[in-house]
């Protein structure tokens, strides 16, 4: 079997003005990185068109409405004060959706075993009425919610290793006992959510969160707690948000991964992925600044996920 890469050029279009950190050429470099493997277990694919439905049960009507109105004719629009649209966010914004639902398709149409979406913006710190944090709709929690109606998935593990807590995800499923979420995140930092007393209403939150500085191997030993986590709750799929902000060359966070410990983190989780879900994984891109950094982690995470086909 094989892995699926879920990306289109619209991404190239979503213009966040001068200077700003989540940009084009972070999905560029990963794109063209992966390219040159050439790799005849890579299935390239680009997202289709999905039902609007997905997005109304993850985010409100108001927000939604908000947002399909704000999207400039010329020039940009701040929906907060790092958010920011441009006309050509709104393709790029229904695209990064569209990449995950295509993605679940192919996993459980077993055209590919699992599958990482290459798409901007991102999507964590959205909420069901809020804009947050360079994210416009809530991509992870839409595929969640696609996985519970399209497919009745009743056992969904989210994993975000994203540096910053995804207070978005956990806001929309904190009441979801089909839901869980894992977080390990940089804390005290931004959001300002994410201690480890935010359990959810039936204890399907996890939050671990780590000091400024946090070693590879102090990393990698907290990631144990995600792992029992999942051992617990024995998923049906698992959904990664995955940032690589944590890498000890981002500018926006102080956590110290180097590339390879991206490699590790998803072997490790695939292990009980097959145990538990016959592989069925599916990544979408978050955070991560530095394009070196991010160029070779994400490398690191398709290589482990190619692994286990």
């Amino acid at each position: 079997m094989k892995t699926g890469i879920l990306t289109t050029d619209t991404y190239l279009k979503h213009d966040t003005g001068q200077g700003h950190p989540e940009r084009a050429d972070r999905v560029s470099v990963i794109i063209n990185n992966l390219k040159k493997f050439e790799n005849k277990n890579l299935v390239w694919k680009k997202p289709t068109k999905f039902d609007d439905k997905y997005l109304k049960i993850t985010h409100n009507d108001n927000y939604i409405n908000e947002v399909e109105k704000s999207f400039p004719k010329k020039g940009l629009f701040f929906l907060d004060g790092d958010t920011i649209v441009s006309p050509g966010s709104k393709n790029a914004s229904a695209d990064a959706v569209g990449s995950i639902i295509t993605a679940i398709d192919g996993v459980q149409n077993q055209e590919f075993t699992n599958a990482f979406c290459a798409v901007r913006p991102p999507g964590h710190h959205a909420e069901k009425d809020k804009a947050m944090g360079f994210c416009i709709y809530n991509n992870v929690a839409v595929g969640a919610h696609y996985l519970l109606e399209k497919y009745k998935v009743n056992k969904i593990a989210i994993i975000d290793f994203d540096v910053h807590h995804g207070n978005g995800t956990q806001d929309i499923f904190y009441d979801n006992e089909k839901v869980v979420y894992i977080s390990t995140h940089q804390y005290p930092y931004y959001p300002g959510t994410g201690g480890n007393k935010e359990r959810g209403k039936y204890n399907n939150i996890l939050n671990i969160p780590l000091p400024a500085g946090t070693t590879s191997e102090e990393y990698l030993n907290a990631y144990e707690h995600v792992l029992k986590k999942l051992k617990e709750f024995k998923p049906e799929f698992i959904l990664f948000s995955a940032g690589f902000d944590a890498h000890k060359d981002d500018p926006l966070a102080q956590l110290q991964l180097n590339s390879k410990d991206y490699y590790d983190l998803t072997k490790r989780t695939l292990s009980l992925a097959k145990l538990h879900c016959n592989g069925k994984v599916v990544s979408i891109l978050e955070g991560g600044y530095d394009l070196n950094a991010l160029k070779e982690s994400t490398e690191m995470h398709v290589g482990a996920l190619l692994e286990f086909n």
